[in-house]
C-alpha cells in the first residue's frame, strides 16, 4: 500500500510540475504595458516555418486572454520576439546486458551499458521587449522540448502548454 502511494504522488507531483521557468526586470512596473506587437524579424523575406505559425497563434491567443492589444511594432508597448533553441542531449535507450559468476563472497562480472544515441530537441524560449528602451522586461524558457519525432498534433499541443504556461506567469507577481 506505501509502494502505491509513492507512486502515486510521484505521478501526481509529475503532472503539477511546471513546463517553463521565467525571468524578468523587478524594478518594471508591468501594469504600464496594455499593447504588445510580435519583433521585426531580422531576416525578412523567408517562409513562415509550420512551428512558427503555432508559437505566434499561442501567443496571440495568450494576449487575447490578458486583454492586451496587438498593434503595429512602432506603436506597441512591447515587443515580442521568440526562438526555438536548439539543444542535443545523449539517451540510453534498453537496458544494459551483463553476467557473471562466482563461488563463496567471491565472483567475476562482464556487463555492457545500454546503448546511447544523441536526440536534437528545440527548447521554446519568448522574450518581452520595452520597445522604448530595447531591453528586455521578461523572458520565458520552455522546459518540454520540440523533437523531430513528434506528429504535428503532439507539436501543437506542446507549444500551446508550454506557452500557456509561459503567459500563467505574466505579469510576475513582483508588482
Amino acid at each position: 500500500m506505501r509502494s502505491l502511494f509513492l507512486i502515486l504522488a510521484t505521478v501526481v507531483l509529475a503532472g503539477c510540475a511546471a513546463s517553463s521557468v521565467t525571468d524578468y526586470n523587478p524594478a518594471v512596473v508591468y501594469s504600464q504595458y496594455d499593447s504588445w506587437a510580435f519583433a521585426p524579424k531580422a531576416e525578412e523575406g523567408g517562409f513562415t516555418s509550420l512551428d512558427d505559425r503555432r508559437v505566434r497563434e499561442a501567443i496571440r491567443r495568450e494576449f487575447r486572454l490578458k486583454a492586451m492589444k496587438e498593434l503595429p511594432a512602432d506603436e506597441a508597448d512591447l515587443l515580442v520576439d521568440w526562438r526555438i533553441v536548439q539543444e542535443e542531449r545523449l539517451e540510453q535507450s534498453g537496458v544494459g546486458l551483463g553476467f557473471g559468476f562466482g563461488y563463496d563472497h567471491f565472483g567475476w562480472g562482464v556487463a555492457a551499458p545500454p546503448p546511447v544515441r544523441e536526440i536534437t530537441e528545440g527548447k521554446l524560449v519568448v522574450r518581452f521587449a520595452d520597445r522604448e528602451t530595447d531591453e528586455v522586461v521578461w523572458q520565458a524558457a520552455g522546459r518540454r522540448y520540440l523533437n523531430e519525432d513528434q506528429s504535428p498534433e503532439t507539436r501543437r499541443k506542446v507549444i500551446d502548454e508550454v506557452v500557456s504556461d509561459m503567459f500563467s506567469k505574466y505579469p510576475p507577481d513582483s508588482n
